[in-house]
């Protein structure tokens, strides 16, 4: 019966901590490159890698097996809401910049 008190509260506490409570602050989380139309327009076909990357930035990901390809990925997840998702796909013949592919969240965040 004595273990039973102290093993009753423990388990409480435990289940009531994964528990979101009204008033609680969820912070916004932001991830990755974040690419405006801006500059996206200053791209041109031709131009070399460095160049892409001096207007966009480093790229979130590069695939190794497969270097024409190039993704700029952004997620924006505002008070623990729904996870909103920007991808840019920069495509390349050897290092020249041939075309991009995008799909553009329709507001960024003011950050």
């Amino acid at each position: 019966m004595h273990l039973i008190h102290k093993v009753v509260p423990v388990l409480l506490l435990a289940l009531l901590a994964g528990c979101a409570f009204p008033g609680v602050y969820k912070m916004n989380v932001q991830q990755g490159n974040i690419v405006t139309d801006k500059e996206i327009a200053q791209l041109e076909p031709g131009m070399s890698r460095s160049q892409v990357h001096s207007a966009l930035g480093t790229p979130l990901t590069l695939n190794a097996a497969d270097t024409s390809v190039e993704y700029y990925v952004y997620t924006f997840q505002e008070a623990g809401g729904k996870i909103r998702k920007q991808r840019v796909t920069v495509h390349y013949d050897g290092d020249n910049f041939t075309h991009l592919d995008k799909d553009m969240l329709d507001e960024l965040p003011a950050y």
